[in-house]
């Protein structure tokens, strides 16, 4: 069941992942602000996180990587014009079929703006749909001990995620 929900939750970020294959800007390395909002139908549940990540060229590498390998998976991707692009995707995992709609917004190399809305049939852990918004900023150099993939709590944890 644990894989189940890694595979889920990856397939439902994979539009906001796989966008940066459609070559749009370049972000910039460093320490990034994200702050995540989810609805899940039936029922309205909203979930918000903020975090910070460190990042650079080669993780975001890595995590377009990671999530084109998951297994029973396809996606398209196209250019909106701009600094905008769109993915859709679907995976079937353990027999259940996830479609997901993502675009992506870059306002030069230090802020995107994302949207995804997920569907999954049939439910998964009883939810039906999903959509995730995310902001993300940058917001300077990655603090001393922090590597890519390195994620800080907004109470300043720093959750060791790299390589």
């Amino acid at each position: 069941m644990t894989t189940r929900l890694i595979c889920a939750a990856a397939a439902a970020l994979l539009p906001a992942l796989v966008v940066h294959a459609a070559d749009p800007p370049q972000v910039r390395e460093g320490l990034w602000e994200i702050h995540s909002k989810s609805t899940e139908n039936p029922g309205s549940k909203t979930t918000e996180i903020i975090y910070r990540l460190c990042r650079d060229h080669a993780y975001d590498k890595a995590a377009l990587e990671m999530a084109k390998s998951i297994k029973g998976c396809t996606s398209a991707i196209k250019s909106l014009g701009g600094a905008k692009f769109s993915a859709d995707s679907q995976c079937t995992i353990e027999g259940t079929q996830i479609k997901s709609i993502g675009t992506a917004s870059y306002q030069g190399d230090t802020a995107m703006h994302s949207e995804t809305r997920t569907t999954y049939t049939p439910g998964f852990n009883g939810k039906t749909d999903e959509v995730m918004v995310q902001e993300q900023k940058f917001v300077g150099a990655c603090p001393a001990g922090m590597q890519a993939g390195d994620q800080m709590t907004p109470e300043g944890k720093i959750l060791h995620r790299g390589q």
